[in-house]
């Protein structure tokens, strides 16, 4: 009888806890829903210069280019 208590108790943890976790999912996409021009300014890809060398030909990208 004493396991079934124990059982029971864990199950209700572990039921808050995914609860809770849930709970913080929605109020971080409510937060990404409130502020999505803050997160797409934020991701914008910088400028890509292209150098070419003496012939007029374009010069391969870097690694550090992107």
């Amino acid at each position: 009888m004493a396991g079934s208590s124990r059982t029971t108790f864990a199950k209700r943890q572990k039921e808050r806890a995914r609860q809770e976790k849930q709970a913080e999912k929605a109020q971080r996409r409510q937060q990404r829903k409130v502020q999505p021009e803050e997160a797409a300014a934020t991701d914008k890809p910088k400028e890509l210069v292209v150098t070419y060398d003496e012939e007029g030909r374009p010069e391969g990208l870097g690694f550090h280019d992107f």
